[in-house]
């Protein structure tokens, strides 16, 4: 079976293992030992609230308790850009016009912009390719809004995702070859690795900050600007279900989109529900014929420092879920406690 739960200290030697399959594109999940021993540490005091809110880095991972094996993990950061810089192109618009001449021009035009500051952010989603089936995605994925809907007091009330931008089988990004190349004198993998560890400054002083137009840049970089990751785009549709959308911030390097959310407006904030998990004997008539293809249920435990949370079938009634003891054991969790349940997938509007 699989739990999605609160990372651990015992952890590091699997999530290396793990960085080592994702490749480039994803800043926040990089082959670096250090790197991911300091991350997991500042994860660790995260969940037992030991650092302040704004600089908690909240890592989960997907953990097949049938083989101990961690098959995918996921993370949400209190706040981006308060202790390094954080950048964004912002997508605007200019205007030319010759009333003489009787011309009228709209450019699209990029600038270089640290607006998203100070906002929450969900990163470093992976899923193991062994685990790419049935529900194992939007499980790993929708886990954080979940935790954000149980403890909404410790984020932002904006709420970011930077998706992965488009690459072509080579591993070319077409952005970066026809931007920031010119700027940075060296390969995309290089860039994205410095940017891994934290070393930003060049960014603010080889970038111009003069508006740039989308006009100028060859075709193939124009295109992108925006588009996903093929891999990613799965990824992406699970987050505007959640309630995010693009609202014309793009990653500087490769141009993948920012998708933006208001916490309060989330569907986790404004659908999920408290349930108390009744007794076994209840499991039965939980799991009767009626409801057996019923919505799979995403039911988590309300504790901080050992959060869990899994996919279920039991179905909240009345404020109250029957869980089978199997369940109950995945999420620590035992009759009487309190779970925090939401549908799986949006329920569709018959109005």
């Amino acid at each position: 079976m699989l739990v999605v739960r609160a990372i651990q200290a015992d952890d590091l030697d699997a999530l290396y293992v793990m960085a080592t399959q994702v490749g480039s594109g994803m800043t926040t999940l990089k082959p670096d030992m250090k790197m991911m021993g300091d991350r997991l540490n500042i994860a660790v005091a995260s969940f037992a609230e030991t650092i302040p809110p704004e600089e908690r880095d909240y890592m989960f991972v997907m953990e097949d308790t049938d083989t101990g094996r961690l098959a995918g993990v996921c993370a949400i950061k209190g706040s981006v850009g308060l202790t390094e810089p954080f950048y964004n192109y912002r997508i605007g618009t200019l205007v030319h016009s010759s009333r003489e001449l009787n011309v009228f021009t709209r450019m699209d035009t990029l600038y270089l912009s640290n607006d998203l500051t100070g906002s929450t952010e969900l990163c470093s989603l992976f899923l193991h390719p062994d685990y790419r089936t049935g529900n194992n995605g939007k499980l790993l994925s929708k886990s954080r809004f979940l935790f954000i809907a149980q403890f909404p007091h410790l984020f932002t009330e904006k709420l970011i995702a930077e998706m992965r931008g488009y690459q072509e089988e080579s591993g070319r990004s077409p952005f970066y070859e026809g931007l920031g190349r010119h700027f940075f004198k060296m390969d995309f993998d290089h860039v994205d690795a410095l940017t891994a560890v934290g070393k930003k400054s060049f960014i603010a002083e080889l970038m111009p900050r003069q508006p740039l137009y989308v006009a100028y840049l060859p075709d193939d970089a124009q295109e992108v600007i925006g588009k996903v990751h093929t891999s990613t785009a799965p990824a992406r549709r699970l987050l505007e279900q959640e309630g995010m959308y693009f609202e014309g911030y793009v990653d500087i390097f490769d141009a993948g989109p920012v998708l933006q959310a208001r916490v309060s407006e989330l569907r986790a904030m404004r659908d999920s529900a408290l349930a108390e998990i009744g007794p076994t004997t209840d499991w039965d008539s939980a799991c009767a014929p009626e409801s057996a293809t019923a919505e799979p249920m995403l039911v988590s435990n309300t504790t901080l420092k050992d959060f869990r949370m899994i996919l279920s079938q039991s179905v909240p009634v009345n404020g109250a879920v029957a869980l089978p003891e199997a369940e109950q054991q995945l999420l620590h969790c035992k009759t009487g406690d309190t779970v925090r349940t939401l549908t799986l997938n949006p329920r569709k509007n018959n109005g």
